[in-house]
């Protein structure tokens, strides 16, 4: 159980020193991540960015992901649940460019002027809160190598192990302070876990 989302970071960032992790850049996924980041952040004493995702929800049930849709385009979708609900191509491409759009907007917001680190060549660590589905967390990785990245970790405080598995097959590597077996929702391993404004996101990502 951590404390709250800086507690996260905290014992992330112990466990990130301890397997000797070295990166160039973290990169928080908005808005819970950025706690968790600048924790890490200020423990390796690296600078601090955002990466953006939004999840396709599924018709009639948005709480639903479908998929992912990094700022950029980068996209994946859940083959299996898209043919078990029988969405059309048609929402799909309608909703990813919709969620697409969403995302760069964010990431503008986040930024003030959309500009971001130069990734080329760079080991980035993609932090978050908590990975659930992976599927936002998965769209960020392809968003992340796609923008230049030679290396790209993932990083939280709690995942599932199927969700670990899974990415493990696009990052480089995924580590985490827990992968407990039986998982239910990122915010039963948190004392505190309440919403964090965009205002108060933004404060961290500026913090020096």
């Amino acid at each position: 159980m951590f404390t709250d989302r800086t507690d996260g970071g905290r014992q992330l960032a112990e466990v990130l020193e301890s397997r000797g992790v070295e990166a160039d850049i973290v990169l928080a996924i908005p808005r819970g991540g950025l706690p968790v980041g600048r924790a890490v952040a200020d423990a390796l004493d690296l600078p601090l960015d955002v990466v953006v995702a939004r999840k396709l929800g599924a018709p009639g049930n948005p709480e639903l992901a479908i998929g992912a849709v990094g700022a950029d385009g980068a996209t994946w979708i859940n083959d299996d649940l898209v043919a078990r609900l029988g969405v059309t191509e048609d929402y799909l491409e309608d909703e990813r460019e919709r969620q697409a759009e969403a995302a760069r907007a964010k990431a503008d917001r986040y930024r003030g002027d959309g500009s971001g680190f130069d990734l080329h060549g760079k080991t980035a660590l993609v932090v978050d809160d908590g990975i659930a589905t992976g599927a936002t967390a998965l769209a960020c990785v392809r968003t992340t190598y796609a923008a230049g990245a030679e290396r790209v970790i993932v990083a939280a405080p709690i995942a599932p192990p199927d969700s670990v598995e899974m990415l493990e097959g696009e990052a480089d590597d995924v580590i985490c302070v827990q992968t407990p077996a039986y998982f239910g929702a990122v915010g039963r391993f948190y004392r505190e876990f309440g919403q964090v404004p965009d205002e108060e996101a933004v404060e961290y990502l500026d913090r020096e």
